[in-house]
């Protein structure tokens, strides 16, 4: 993001000394929303650390997130579980190895599959959620309301939102994580009759802080992502209800898309320090 925005800047450099460089406009478009994407961010992190601190409103904002979030990524943590345990089982009963079940589906999940699907699955409620909300205020001038009333919309409304998105997004790829090892441990106990303590003792004895710290680590900035793309796109809201649409749905492409490239950064990142 940071190279995209030097990007930008270098272009409108050459375009004020007057050099004539043909850029199409849908690439045009696009580097000018990085640009207002990145100064976005920026302030973000300058009204992070400046008083007053709307608390009250961070711990809403985290309930919303967080508690109202719990059933879906449960629901969608125990069934990854049940369908790749049941979809590799196979595989390895061929090499005899079903023994190696639980250490691969704990690493699988652990560093991967878990982070990435569940925070696709945020980013599908909660980064349409906070689009459409910011969004609805914006066309309905709520949020000029704010402002002329003396009260910091930026502060009260994105703060808050990135802030708790940020601490909600890591907790709950832990709970789905678990959940998807328990519905991965059902299907181990019933097909190749695997106790439970067998299975997580085998999980826990093959994962280790290699595999635990970048999955945590990358769930922060996947947090940041959600929070930061969908309170970009509902505070920027134009064209009236037709607008409101819109963000929500260019929020939950955006993030999904910001998603991936931040797990590549990661893996190639965690690659380079590790290997």
């Amino acid at each position: 993001m940071f190279g995209l925005c030097c990007l930008t800047l270098v272009i409108g450099a050459f375009a004020c000394m007057n050099y004539r460089i043909h850029i199409p406009q849908s690439i045009r478009s696009f580097l000018i929303e990085v640009g207002e994407l990145s100064y976005f961010a920026g302030r973000f992190f300058k009204e992070l650390f400046s008083r007053p601190f709307e608390m009250r409103e961070l711990m809403r904002q985290c309930y919303q997130m967080g508690n109202k979030s719990l059933v879906l990524v449960g629901v969608t943590g125990f069934i990854l579980g049940l369908v790749m345990t049941l979809q590799t089982r196979p595989t390895l009963m061929e090499f005899g190895a079903e023994s190696w079940m639980p250490s691969m589906v704990g690493i699988s999940i652990v560093r991967e599959i878990g982070p990435v699907i569940i925070a696709l699955i945020c980013a599908g409620r909660i980064s349409s959620g906070i689009g459409a909300e910011l969004g609805s205020m914006r066309v309905t001038e709520q949020i000029d309301a704010m402002e002329v009333s003396g009260t910091n919309p930026f502060k009260y409304l994105v703060v808050t939102r990135i802030l708790a998105a940020i601490l909600m997004i890591p907790l709950l790829i832990i709970y789905g994580d678990a959940i998807a090892l328990f519905g991965s441990a059902l299907i181990e106990n019933f097909k190749g009759d695997v106790s439970f303590l067998l299975f997580f003792n085998n999980v826990f004895d093959a994962l280790e802080y290699s595999d635990i710290n970048p999955a945590i680590i990358k769930s922060f900035f996947f947090g940041f992502a959600i929070g930061l793309v969908g309170c970009f796109k509902g505070y920027n809201c134009e064209r009236g209800t037709v607008g409101v649409g819109e963000a929500s749905n260019s929020a939950v492409v955006y993030t999904s898309m910001l998603l991936f490239i931040i797990d590549f950064i990661a893996v190639f990142v965690t690659d380079i320090f590790y290997s």
